[in-house]
C-alpha cells in the first residue's frame, strides 16, 4: 500500500508527460523523458519557473556536484586510522582509480588522479541520476556532455605545455620532425594534428551525450508503453488505482541502464586518461 501510495503521484506525472510528449512530437518536439521534479514545477506553475526548466540540466548537475561535496567532506571531516565503511569505500576507490590511471599513462599519473577520478565518480552519477525517480541525467543534455569534454581537451593541452614545455609542445604537433621529409611533410601533418585534437572532445561528448539519451528514451518509452497498455480502464466508473501506474515494462531497462552507465562514466575517463598519456613525455620512460 505505502509503495503504491507513492507511485500513483508518479504515474499521474508520466501520464501527464507522455500526453505533453505525444504533443511534442506531433509539433517536431523532442524524445520521450520521464517527468522529473523541475519539469512537474515548471507545469504546475508555468512561466514563473521557466528558467528553471530551461536550465534543469544545470540544476540537477549541480545537485550531483552537492551530494558529493557533502559526502566527501563528511569522509574526510570523520577519517580516523580505522576506517569506517564509508571511509573504506572511499579508500579503496581512491586506490582502485590510481592504480588503473598509473597502469595507462605511468609514473606521471599521480597529478591527474584527481582530476581524472573525480571526473569519473562525477560522471558515474550523473549518468545514474536519471534512473532515481523525478530526477533527470545530466548527461543526457548535449551542453553537459560538451562542456566536460572541453574541460578536459584543455586541461590536456595545459598538461601537455607544461610537461614538455613550449618548444616541443609545439614540436609534438608539427609531427616531431627530424629530417628534410619531416618538415616537407608539417604542412600536411599540422592541419591533420590539429583537427584531430578537436576531434576528440566532440567524440567524447557525442558518445556520452548519445548513449544516456538513447537509455533515457528507451526506458520513457517502456513506461508510457505500460500505462497506455492498460488505458483502456481509465474510462471506466471506478478506475483501480494501480491502472494509474501501468504494467512495469521498463524495470529490465533499469538494471540493463545501471551496466551501461558505468561503462559510458568508464569510456569516458578511459579515453580521457588516454588522451593525457599521449601528451605526456616518453622518452623519460627509460631513465
Amino acid at each position: 500500500m505505502i509503495l503504491e501510495k507513492l507511485l500513483i503521484p508518479l504515474a499521474s506525472g508520466a501520464e501527464h508527460a507522455a500526453h505533453a510528449t505525444d504533443t511534442a512530437a506531433a509539433h517536431g518536439g523532442g524524445p520521450p523523458e520521464l517527468p522529473n521534479l523541475v519539469h512537474m514545477i515548471y507545469l504546475a506553475f508555468g512561466e514563473t519557473f521557466h528558467s528553471w526548466h530551461v536550465w534543469e540540466n544545470v540544476i540537477y548537475g549541480f545537485v550531483v556536484l552537492l551530494l558529493l561535496c557533502v559526502v566527501s567532506m563528511r569522509v574526510y571531516r570523520r577519517r580516523k586510522l580505522v576506517p569506517g565503511k564509508l571511509q573504506n569505500v572511499a579508500e579503496m576507490a581512491v586506490e582502485g582509480l590510481d592504480s588503473f590511471f598509473h597502469s595507462i599513462i605511468g609514473k606521471h599519473s599521480r597529478p591527474f588522479t584527481p582530476f581524472l577520478g573525480t571526473l569519473f565518480i562525477y560522471v558515474l552519477c550523473m549518468n545514474l541520476m536519471g534512473l532515481v525517480p523525478l530526477m533527470k541525467s545530466p548527461t543526457s543534455s548535449m551542453n553537459i556532455t560538451l562542456s566536460l569534454a572541453l574541460v578536459v581537451f584543455f586541461y590536456v593541452q595545459y598538461a601537455g605545455m607544461r610537461r614538455l614545455g613550449i618548444i616541443k609542445y609545439i614540436d609534438h604537433f608539427l609531427g616531431e620532425p627530424r629530417d628534410v621529409m619531416g618538415w616537407i611533410l608539417v604542412p600536411i601533418n599540422l592541419p591533420i594534428h590539429f583537427i584531430s585534437e578537436l576531434a576528440k572532445p566532440v567524440s567524447l561528448s557525442l558518445r556520452l551525450f548519445g548513449n544516456i539519451t538513447g537509455e533515457d528514451v528507451l526506458i520513457a518509452a517502456f513506461t508510457f508503453l505500460g500505462i497506455t497498455m492498460l488505458g483502456f480502464l481509465h474510462g471506466a466508473v471506478a478506475t483501480p488505482e494501480w491502472a494509474r501506474i501501468g504494467i512495469p515494462l521498463q524495470l529490465p531497462f533499469y538494471f540493463l541502464a545501471l551496466l551501461t552507465s558505468t561503462i559510458q562514466a568508464l569510456v569516458f575517463t578511459l579515453l580521457s586518461t588516454v588522451y593525457f598519456a599521449m601528451m605526456m613525455p616518453h622518452e623519460e620512460e627509460e631513465h
